[in-house]
């Protein structure tokens, strides 16, 4: 379980909604020419809708004009006429669905590659970041930024880049159509303009807070669900089931705080903007009626303009829903590229000697580290290993062992002093090349999803069947693996229940065989397995070790008697070095830790 409070939900300040949007624009950028197809179609398709209310005035009036010849009895309707109009309608209505069938499948497309971008940038960044920032940050929160941010960037895209388009081609559009009809009722319209955009403003500048919340706070829901479920064994070992149901509902009502006060404010735009558009509607009604009776325009103009202000007001309403949709994906864009824009490892401009050629020697010169650089933790460490040696490592809780490793291998870097394996620094050589040297079985067995295979092969996806098999005999799995029904092409993962835990443990211990290192680390590699495996296990490791320099971190003495040199640690610093013979005649602190192991012996 992750230490206490790590996961609490953050109260980060809305950001600025502008800066993340032109963030954004960068990976939109290169769809231009798409984006302006899309603009050509959406045009197309406004026309041939912002045609179609002129049309049909010409068709009111006709059927107006009839109606009075009628009651007059000079004449009659013309239903030819009123016939050729309905198909010119009809046709319109159809060009225009069909372009704008065009524009949603252009913008879908691009909504989703720019979703797919921000997804690869997004894991590659993630393998070029310290570890230091996994262990300052929940890992349910960066999850939360790969799938749920950028799945609503690429749902407000997909939404609102269209309408977008389609509202601001439909008001150019509607506004020339309503000046050819009439001047006066255009002014009238486009007074309570203003006035809509004014109220829009402030429920933007309202609700913009409670997106960015809304977004952390479901980071915050996501890490804590991820944590749980990770730990479920824990939780309901430790009966803290009651504890993490109540940690949840206190993330799930900041949550639903401010969800709902983002949608509560962004919902409240559209009904304002229709509201304001119906003030325009009563204007232009009573203006158009007094202009019909002084014949100044027609009864079909008054019905067409009718139309065109409600054209003409929906794209509006249509622009409130945009911004709502752009604040939802202002608010994701972010945390997104707040994460991308996170300080990673150093750059690694360096050449260095083939590391294949590499034997093994290891030296630490005047080490010093500390995770946070007010708490040194290493102080000053110095040892030298000879290619081929095994090291074990000993010391209580907390000495520094296991980092020690970790600065082996470049998870962090030094405050002070230098690492050299076979004379050559570490920090001049990339960290690819380094990792490439070592092997680790650690206590904590990690498998992945797939078959034992795929599994075994990890660190070598070139190793022959031969060779795994070889493996699997060497660190005793092959046995149980010819048990399984499957075989090795039996599916596995962390929580495969089909396996033991120590089962788990010989195929981690056989993945190393199979990588044939130069340098082994074995962090209590045979913690999880029978006194009887254990004893197989040190017999195939002996093999294994021969020709290679070996660390091992060790928690029970009795495994690390025959290495060549045990190293004891206390508080960071080496405090006794030598064999185990020799540490037992010196009477001293690893003799107090072997013996208070074997007291009852």
């Amino acid at each position: 379980m992750r230490r206490p409070g790590k996961i609490q939900a953050p109260t980060k300040k809305a950001g600025d909604l502008k800066k993340a949007l032109h963030s954004l624009m960068r990976y939109i950028r290169p769809y231009a020419l798409r984006l302006i197809i899309v603009t050509i179609f959406a045009v197309g398709s406004t026309i041939f809708s912002i045609v179609g209310p002129k049309v049909l005035a010409k068709a009111t009036d006709k059927l107006a004009q009839g109606v009075m010849a009628k009651v007059n009895n000079t004449g009659g309707i013309d239903f030819t006429y009123i016939f050729h109009i309905a198909v010119i309608l009809i046709a319109l209505y159809l060009l225009s669905a069909f372009f704008s069938y065009i524009q949603g499948w252009i913008v879908s497309g691009v909504s989703q590659e720019v979703a797919y971008s921000l997804r690869k940038d997004l894991s590659e960044k993630m393998n070029r970041l310290p570890l230091s920032y996994f262990d300052q940050h929940a890992s349910g929160d960066i999850l939360s930024r790969v799938t749920n941010d950028i799945d609503t960037i690429a749902q407000s895209l997909n939404q609102s880049m269209s309408q977008m388009i389609t509202s601001f081609t439909t008001v150019v559009g509607v506004l020339i159509m309503m000046l050819s009809i009439s001047w006066q009722m255009t002014i009238i319209a486009l007074l309570v303009l203003p006035l809509s955009l004014l109220l829009i403003g402030l429920m933007m500048k309202k609700s913009q807070k409670y997106f960015t919340q809304q977004q952390n706070a479901l980071g915050a829901v996501d890490g804590h669900i991820e944590e749980v479920y990770g730990g479920h064994l824990v939780v309901k070992a430790f009966n803290g089931e009651e504890e993490a149901i109540h940690t949840f509902n206190n993330y799930n009502a900041t949550l639903y705080e401010s969800a709902w006060k983002s949608q509560f404010f962004g919902s409240l735009m559209m009904p304002i903007s229709q509201f304001v558009g119906n003030l325009g509607y009563v204007a232009v009604c009573i203006v158009g009626g007094y202009l019909a009776t002084g014949k100044i325009i027609t009864i079909g103009d008054i019905q067409a303009f009718v139309t065109y202000v409600r054209n003409f007001n929906q794209p509006i309403s249509q622009l409130a829903q945009v911004l709502n949709l752009l604040q939802s994906a202002g608010a994701a864009s972010e945390r997104v590229f707040e994460f991308l824009e996170e300080k990673e490892l150093e750059e690694e401009d360096v050449t260095c000697e083939d590391v294949s050629k590499m034997n093994g020697a290891v030296t630490f010169d005047h080490v010093q580290f500390g995770y946070n650089e007010d708490k040194i933790i290493i102080n000053d460490f110095n040892l030298h290993v000879h290619a081929g040696q095994k090291v074990a490592i000993v010391g209580p809780t907390g000495a520094g062992k296991s980092t020690i490793i970790k600065l082996l291998m470049r998870f962090y870097e030094l405050n002070k002093g230098a690492i050299f394996i076979d004379g050559v620094d570490i920090a001049k050589m990339k960290r690819s090349d380094l990792r490439s040297l070592f092997g680790m079985v650690l206590q904590d067995t990690w498998l992945f999803n797939g078959t034992i295979k795929d599994n075994l092969k990890y660190g070598n996806l070139k190793a022959s069947d031969e060779e795994i098999e070889e493996a699997c005999q060497n660190a005793y799995a092959h046995h149980f693996i010819q048990t399984l029904p499957e075989g090795m092409d039996t599916i596995i993962n962390e929580e495969s229940s089909n396996i033991s835990a120590g089962q788990k443990q010989l195929l981690t211990i056989a993945r190393a065989f199979i990588k044939d290192p130069k340098i082994l680390i074995l962090d209590e590699a045979t913690s999880s397995v029978d006194t009887r495996t254990e004893l197989l296990i040190q017999n195939g490791m002996e093999k294994l070790m021969e020709g290679r320099t070996a660390f091992v971190i060790a928690h029970r003495l009795s495994t690390i008697r025959d290495a060549h040199t045990i190293i004891v640690m206390k508080d960071g610093d080496i405090v006794e070095i030598g064999n185990h013979e020799t540490l037992l005649k010196q009477k001293g602190f690893y003799s107090e830790l072997y013996e208070s192991q074997f007291e009852n012996n």
